[in-house]
């Protein structure tokens, strides 16, 4: 069978590597976002998905707006069985849906977390479960008819990086089977009353404050690596867990304890062990080190 794929990420490119290592599938296009500026020298860099194809000799798109007439009767003349969407990052037009059947692996248990950001939300609101839904896709945002919906739990100390690479396994396997088996899924509508979104994630997601332990540590379970977590001092908190055994503070970002290897920090409601963190325009150094240079003891605010 003939397949267009549509993505971006690392995610969908683990997807693409399966499409392309099957010997009844013929992955004939690929669709991916322009290389965009990466890092503090904005070196133009092309996403994970490009790369693949180019080693496998498959002709790659990057089109800005998927919905120029230009663009789509150029993807229109390319023969296909399926088209196949993962963690793309452009709606497709109806003159693209209609061209063959387009299958979306999202990364949720839909209808809930729809949009670009299901794995970091999950996290955020505590999930315990997750899964990826195969869904034929329509004119809406993650709306479409769900074939199959696969699922798995998560770590108590998953992060959105181990999350990620569990979930695009997943995906990756579950593609080749819902293709193969399609003229046999059902599709089933999926219940509006249950639906919710999530949005794109930028860098200003990352600050915190120190109110809430469990909140700040699934903020740092979700934004671990990107756009990681801060407090509005710009102090980067790089490695933490949640700490047992210490009561609230008082104050919020309290010391309560040091050992060798980490500080504990008092929020007010439970507390952070902090072993490794980041100041303004310095490297990473263990917390133990950055209070012993800032002077700080037990009983002083962190930041």
């Amino acid at each position: 069978m003939r397949v267009i794929f549509m993505g971006t990420p690392e995610y969908a490119a683990e997807i693409l590597r399966t499409l392309m290592d099957a010997p009844d599938i013929e992955v004939v296009a690929v669709y991916t976002q322009p290389d965009k500026p990466v890092g503090r020298k904005m070196l133009l860099t092309p996403p994970p998905v490009k790369l693949m194809a180019i080693e496998q000799g498959i002709d790659v798109y990057q089109p800005s707006r998927l919905r120029e007439s230009s663009v789509v009767e150029a993807l229109r003349a390319i023969p296909c069985d399926f088209i196949v969407v993962a963690a793309y990052g452009q709606i497709l037009p109806k003159e693209v849906l209609e061209h063959a059947p387009c299958i979306n692996l999202h990364a949720s248990i839909l209808p809930k977390y729809r949009g670009a950001s299901p794995i970091q939300q999950i996290l955020l609101e505590d999930e315990k479960e997750t899964g990826v839904s195969a869904m034929l896709m329509d004119e809406g945002l993650d709306t479409g008819a769900i074939l199959v919906i696969e699922r798995i739990s998560i770590g108590a100390d998953e992060t959105a990086e181990s999350l990620f690479e569990r979930l695009a396994r997943l995906a990756a396997r579950m593609t080749p089977e819902v293709l193969r088996s399609f003229s046999t899924l059902q599709p089933m509508p999926q219940d509006e009353a249950e639906a919710s979104y999530c949005k794109k994630i930028t860098k200003s997601d990352g600050e915190v404050t120190l109110d809430d332990a469990v909140k700040v540590y699934n903020r740092y379970r979700a934004f671990t690596p990107w756009p990681g977590i801060y407090l509005k001092s710009g102090l980067k908190l790089k490695k933490i867990a949640l700490a047992t055994g210490f009561s609230s503070s008082a104050q919020s970002g309290a010391i309560l304890h040091v050992d060798s290897s980490s500080i504990v920090v008092g929020t007010l409601n439970g507390a952070l062990r902090i072993f490794t963190l980041q100041p303004p325009s310095k490297k990473e150094m263990s917390s133990v080190d950055y209070l012993n240079g800032s002077r700080l003891r037990v009983a002083d605010l962190l930041a």
